[in-house]
């Protein structure tokens, strides 16, 4: 009998790290006095529910796949790395106007990247979380050297303009991560799930505009999504008092500032920064944790070796976390 062949597998690197963070927003600034002029709302109101003071909203020939390149090229600068050397693109997004085809292709041709593995993944808030797990498995598994992870959306096409409940919520921008390989770990395991019970929580209408039971969705987010960052602690075989920097999804400023609670009353220390990025950009669903971490970086208010905690949250509803260190 002739012996069945064996199959080889690919050898992966040691461990992932982040390379290299880049981010892009569209030029016009949306103040919380502009939208009180197109809908009944004020800017104390906004401050008081949602912290948000100002958002950045794209132009109306503007596309998604525009964002995400600019944001891909800059995090390829930052990390020191040549387009020709990225074999995977993955971009997570909500808001890609046709599913067919992708985003990722279109991207990865243009910013230069040959023949890559390119897909979109639509996990909506979680989404960079999600795609920057699979990231670093894939450099793990020897199924990719270098991973570019682009989460880009652009919201304002899918919120009614009048809506005060959404439209003074959501904006437009792209932010992006290189992942590679490395000797030490730089990305810790992911801890993901969803709760699709609830999936009527946050879904796109008929009419293709967002909808959300805000307050059903704060008390969710609220109540469990600071037990999730401390099992990807966990993990990672980290306690709460390691964190740096604290980076969850820029949803709502309320609910950033209870999960940084949550986690101080579990050890996280005094001094540890917590991304406030939704007061000036407001809620870019999957760019939204990759862009806050690109503004820290610049700002001087995160810096190389931190060790961050991310935690994604958002329709679905789905949910992720991972702890990761900064280049």
């Amino acid at each position: 009998m002739t012996a069945r062949p064996t199959l080889r597998l690919a050898q992966g690197a040691p461990a992932a790290r982040i390379l290299g963070f880049g981010s892009h927003q569209p030029d016009r600034i949306v103040t919380n006095d502009d939208l009180s002029q197109v809908m009944d709302t004020n800017d104390q109101w906004i401050r008081d529910r949602v912290g948000i003071i100002e958002r950045r909203f794209g132009e109306k020939d503007d596309v998604l796949v525009d964002y995400a390149v600019a944001a891909g090229a800059n995090a390829l600068a930052d990390a020191g790395v040549d387009a020709s050397e990225v074999d995977t693109v993955i971009v997570p997004n909500c808001t890609m106007p046709s599913q067919i085809p992708n985003a990722a292709g279109q991207i990865a041709a243009r910013i230069g990247a040959p023949s890559p593995g390119a897909f979109d993944l639509n996990a909506a808030c979680a989404g960079f979380c999600y795609g920057l797990g699979v990231a670093s498995d894939l450099v793990r598994a020897g199924s990719a050297k270098k991973v570019l992870v682009i989460g880009a959306e652009k919201l304002t096409d899918v919120v009614d303009p009048t809506d005060r409940a959404n439209a003074i919520i959501f904006a437009d921008g792209a932010g992006a991560a290189v992942v590679g390989g490395s000797d030490e770990p730089g990305i810790g395991p992911v801890v993901w799930g969803s709760a699709g019970d609830l999936v009527d929580l946050i879904y796109m209408r008929d009419n293709q505009w967002i909808y959300q039971e805000g307050q059903s969705v704060f008390r969710w987010a609220t109540t469990q999504i600071a037990p999730i960052a401390l099992r990807a602690l966990e993990a990672a075989g980290l306690q709460p008092s390691d964190v740096d920097v604290l980076a969850p999804h820029q949803a709502n400023l309320r609910i950033v500032e209870s999960i940084a609670k949550k986690l101080r009353a579990k050890g996280a220390r005094e001094d540890m920064v917590v991304a406030d990025d939704i007061k000036y950009s407001g809620n870019t669903s999957s760019a939204s944790i990759p862009m806050a971490l690109d503004h820290m970086r610049k700002a001087g208010t995160a810096k190389s070796g931190d060790v961050v905690l991310a935690v994604g949250f958002g329709a679905g509803l789905s949910y992720a976390a991972q702890a990761f260190v900064l280049p």
